[in-house]
């Protein structure tokens, strides 16, 4: 996203000049198609890897810049968060031994990171989505200080008018709202490019577009956000509705979203995804443009594009076009943006050997699949990929509906085996690459599945907060033992590292959805709700669910005991019993600071609180396992 920005890259007059720039590029690049100046004797790959750091508890830590001092730079970099990191692999030939050269070159560069990183009290984490990633984690205290992400966010806020609005839907369910950008900081991923001739582009983007939803089906890596379980992979509709500037209107209109995976296929020439973005999409925010491209054409020298690159950098296509320039020559390239961190390096490595193998095979087999599928098709296969993984159905090219682990099983494998061998990738990393997908389909243990797995065969021991831990710290181990996921044995409680770990904040063990009353309702209702639910405090909340007070068991025991008041008004409502200005916590306050709270007043329960609307509850109850805890360990030092 280049490196100088400021608010006054926001201005109007700033951005037409800078959409003059834009317009200018697209001209060149259509120059440099129509003089064949594009490179197409070579094919390359490369990958961009996106990791969290953890601290205590292994929840998120806003480490980077400390540790990005510590490794000195290229290929490591910033992302949107400061407990986010990138780096960047460089592009490789397409032939012989490269790919596990990728392979190594990436373990290379984590254990570098790794090693920054526990120097700061931190460790690294691939994974699509961190399990121990709280609401609170998000403020814009977490947002890397440059000028570029602060930029962006105000561009991103001025376009959108209004809060961000969250809602996915799985096995739970999530809906909540946000005030910035820094929910697409809850996605990380492992991005490969694949380097296309501008001949064969079209062909070579429609079949990568084909092929998404199976290679993403055996991917999947992401089925949590703030202990929730969602899709699959989770990050595909997260990251989507983190960067929605949409807003609803009165009437039925098609308005795509900036985070995408298109609407149709592609006819003409990288120009037409381009020019279609620029068609739909604003300009957010100018750039520093310091070339003139036809200057640079004229005096023989490839043109940098900055401001097309700038713009299509503010875009998300799942698989995005992009130019960059190689050994002095302008190229072509297709960004693979849909696969998920993790779970493991050599799991990322066949993810890729896939995508890239089938996209080639794919399109050896079937020619352009623009003239053999409707479009909607392609489209819906990745979303039921990204909800259900290996348990999707799609419907393939021959018209037939069918398990994803079957196609791949039988009809993709196959292929992507024939798009490898005839690049010339060595056969024993072709064997090893897809032998490893073929494993893990057959064994149905994708990360997803090996997540939701370990969560199951924890439930009812330990709170849920420790068992995000657990499977967090479990991750992080696996991967450094380089295992393929499919060979992972489940996460166990203890590897959370104990409760003292874990029980950090309220937010991690609070009841998020507390049985709750208005003020007007009738006091008799709030006695039946107490009695059926067994519960000792009811929040009570005002027509526009503001907490404005909390209703006791006693208080209620009270108010029936006394005839006067019962005689006095037979439909006494809920305000008239309740305690008003009730003590209350954020989210984010620490356990034992709750814990004392409760102590010092004498209070049984408290509501938590965000801007004045309830979030959650914590009562005596749920301090239980923790005060277990604390004799525990005063017993054990004999105290």
């Amino acid at each position: 996203m280049g490196q100088h920005f400021d608010q006054s890259d926001l201005r109007p007059e700033a951005i037409r000049t800078f959409t003059k720039a834009i317009l200018r590029d697209l001209r060149a690049l259509e120059q440099l198609l129509e003089e064949g100046q594009i490179e197409d004797d070579v094919q390359r790959f490369g990958a961009e890897q996106e990791v969290f750091l953890t601290g205590r508890g292994w929840r998120p830590a806003p480490a980077a810049l400390k540790v990005l001092e510590r490794l000195g730079g290229d290929p490591y970099t910033t992302e949107l968060a400061l407990f986010n990191l990138e780096l960047n692999l460089p592009p490789m030939r397409l032939e012989g031994n490269n790919l596990r050269r990728m392979e190594e070159e990436l373990d290379r560069r984590l254990a570098a990171l790794r090693a920054a990183a526990r120097a700061e009290g931190a460790e690294v984490v691939l994974t699509g989505t961190l399990p121990t990633l709280a609401k609170s984690d998000l403020s814009l205290d977490q947002i890397t200080p440059k000028a570029r992400y602060y930029t962006l966010n105000e561009a991103l806020n001025r376009l959108r008018g209004g809060e961000w609005q969250l809602r996915i839907e799985g096995s739970d369910e999530i809906i909540l709202r946000h005030d910035s950008v820094m929910l697409e900081a809850c996605n990380t991923s492992c991005q490969i490019h694949l380097q296309v001739g501008a001949d064969d582009f079209a062909a070579v983007y429609n079949s990568a577009q084909l092929i998404m939803a199976p290679v993403l089906a055996a991917a999947v890596n992401s089925p949590l956000l703030f202990g929730r379980r969602l899709w699959a992979e989770t990050r595909i509709a997260l990251f989507q509705q983190s960067l929605d500037t949409r807003a609803a209107t009165p009437y039925v209109r098609d308005l795509a979203p900036r985070v995408r995976f298109g609407d149709r296929w592609l006819q003409g020439s990288v120009t037409q995804l381009f020019e279609e973005d620029l068609a739909r999409f604003r300009v957010l925010m100018a750039g520093p443009v310091d070339e003139d491209p036809f200057e640079a054409m004229a005096e023989g020298r490839p043109p940098k594009l900055q401001a097309l690159q700038l713009y299509n950098s503010t875009l998300y296509r799942w698989n995005r076009p992009c130019y960059g320039i190689s050994d002095g020559r302008p190229h072509l390239r297709i960004e693979c943006r849909a696969l998920p961190s993790g779970p493991s390096v050599v799991d990322e490595a066949a993810n890729a050997a896939f995508w890239i193998g089938l996209t080639l095979g794919a399109l050896d087999r079937y020619g352009d699949p623009a003239v053999r599928m409707d479009f909607r098709d392609v489209k819906s296969n990745f979303l039921a990929a990204a909800r259900h993984g290996l348990n999707a159905g799609l419907r393939w090219i021959d018209g037939r509906t069918t398990g994803a682990a079957p196609l791949i099983l039988e009809t993709l494998l196959p292929l992507a085996r024939q798009g490898l061998e005839q690049v010339g990738i060595d056969m024993a990393d072709v064997d090893r690459y897809l032998g490893i997908i073929e494993e893990r389909v057959e064994s149905c243990q994708t990360g997803s599945e090996w997540t939701l797995r370990s969560l199951a065969m924890m439930e009812g021991t330990g709170t849920q907060a420790e068992r995000l831990a657990a499977v967090t710290a479990a991750t992080a181990r696996r991967q450094e033992e380089g295992e393929p996921v499919h060979r992972w044995a489940p996460a166990r409680l203890e590897e959370a590292g104990g409760w003292t770990h874990t029980y950090l904040r309220v937010e991690q063990y609070m009841t998020t959805d507390p049985v709750t009353v208005n003020e007007d309702e009738l006091v008799d209702l709030v006695a039946f709700v107490m009695d059926r639910e067994k519960i000792r405090h009811i929040p009570v909340e005002d027509r526009d669910h503001r907490l404005v007070g909390v209703v006791s068991y006693r208080a209620l025991l009270r108010h029936l005991a006394d005839p006067a008041a019962r005689e006095s008004d037979e439909a006494s409502p809920v305000k008239n019993i309740m305690e008003r200005n009730p003590l209350t916590v954020a989210p984010d306050t620490l356990t034992l600071e709750a814990i004392d709270l409760m102590r010092d007043r004498a209070v049984a329960c408290l509501p938590v609180v965000r801007e004045g609307k309830l979030v959650g509850l914590i009562t005596e109850r749920d301090f239980m396992p923790i005060a277990y805890e604390l004799l525990e360990e005063r017993l054990r030092h004999g105290e």
